[in-house]
C-alpha cells in the first residue's frame, strides 16, 4: 500500500484501492487532500492493469465532508477547486471524464461532498451504519460538487429536493429506498462487497465495459437519441476485437472469458 498524505493507493490485480485516510479528522477533506485524491484518480486512469476501482475511507466514517476552516477563505476567493496537473476531478465535474468503473464503500458519518463523491461513482455499497446529510443550506451556501445534479437525477426529484433542502439527515435504508445506495451490508463488510463487485466487473471484457459506460452516460448527458444514433458504429469495432472472439469462444466453450483488453 502506498500514501500520499491523507490518500492510499493499493493495486490488487486488476482492481484499484484508493482509501481516504484522514481518520482524526473523520476524514474532512482539506484543498491537499482534494488534489491526492484527483491524483489517485489520475494514476488509476493511466495504470493498463487496472480495469475497475474502488473509493472507500479508513476509520469509522467515509466523511464529514470538506474542512471548511480551511477551504472555506479559498471557496470566498473565488479559488477553483480542479486538480492539478496529472489529476482527474474526483467528482467528474471538469476535464476528461473517467473511463474505468468505480465502486464506491461507505460507513459512517456521509457528508457533503462525501456523498457528491458518491454520487460521481458507478455503483454505491452502505454499511448498515451509514448517515447521510447534504448540509451544504445550513452552512449558507449550496451543493458545489454536483449534487444538485445527480442528487435528482439518481433518486427522483422529489427524494432529492427533500434532502438538498432541509438538510436533514438519513440513513443507509432511506439512501437504498430512495435509490442513492445499490446495496446495504452488515457494517465491516462494505469494502469487501465492493471489492467483490470490482473484482466481477474486473473480469468482464475491458473494452465492452468502457464502451458501456460512455453509451450510457452519453443518454444521461445528451439524451436517448444522441446514445441510440452510435450503438451500432460503437459496437462494430467491439466486434473485431480479441475479447469478442474471446467471448464467443468461452460461450461455445461453456467456460469463463479470458479477456485482455485487446
Amino acid at each position: 500500500m502506498e500514501s500520499a498524505g491523507t490518500i492510499t493507493r493499493e493495486r490488487h490485480g486488476n482492481v484499484f484501492l484508493i482509501g481516504v485516510n484522514r481518520v482524526a479528522k473523520r476524514n474532512a477533506f482539506d484543498l491537499a487532500m482534494l488534489d491526492e485524491l484527483a491524483q489517485a484518480y489520475g494514476e488509476m486512469e493511466r495504470d493498463d492493469e487496472v480495469r475497475c476501482g474502488v473509493l472507500f475511507a479508513h476509520g469509522d466514517h467515509f466523511t464529514g465532508g470538506l474542512d471548511l476552516a480551511q477551504v472555506g477563505p479559498a471557496l470566498l476567493q473565488g479559488q477553483a477547486l480542479a486538480p492539478s496537473e496529472g489529476g482527474f476531478d474526483p467528482f467528474g465535474l471538469h476535464g476528461a471524464p473517467r473511463t474505468k468503473p468505480l465502486v464506491c464503500a461507505i460507513q459512517g458519518i456521509c457528508l457533503t461532498l462525501g456523498i457528491e463523491l458518491a454520487l460521481a461513482a458507478d455503483i454505491r455499497i452502505a454499511a448498515g451504519d451509514a448517515r447521510f446529510a447534504q448540509i451544504e443550506i445550513k452552512r449558507g451556501i449550496y451543493p458545489f460538487g454536483g449534487a444538485t445534479i445527480r442528487f435528482p437525477r439518481e433518486v427522483g426529484w422529489g427524494n432529492a429536493m427533500r434532502y438538498l433542502l432541509t438538510g436533514d439527515e438519513f440513513g443507509a435504508e432511506e439512501a437504498w429506498r430512495i435509490g442513492l445506495v445499490q446495496e446495504v451490508v452488515p457494517v465491516g463488510q462494505q469494502l469487501a462487497r465492493a471489492v467483490a463487485l470490482a473484482e466481477t466487473i474486473a473480469a468482464q471484457a475491458p473494452l465492452g465495459v468502457r464502451a458501456t459506460l460512455v453509451a450510457a452516460r452519453l443518454a444521461v448527458q445528451a439524451g436517448e437519441e444522441a446514445a441510440i444514433a452510435r450503438l451500432s458504429s460503437d459496437l462494430v469495432p467491439l466486434m473485431h476485437s480479441e475479447d469478442a472472439r474471446e467471448g464467443m469462444l468461452s460461450f461455445l466453450e461453456r467456460r469463463p472469458g479470458r479477456f485482455t483488453g485487446g
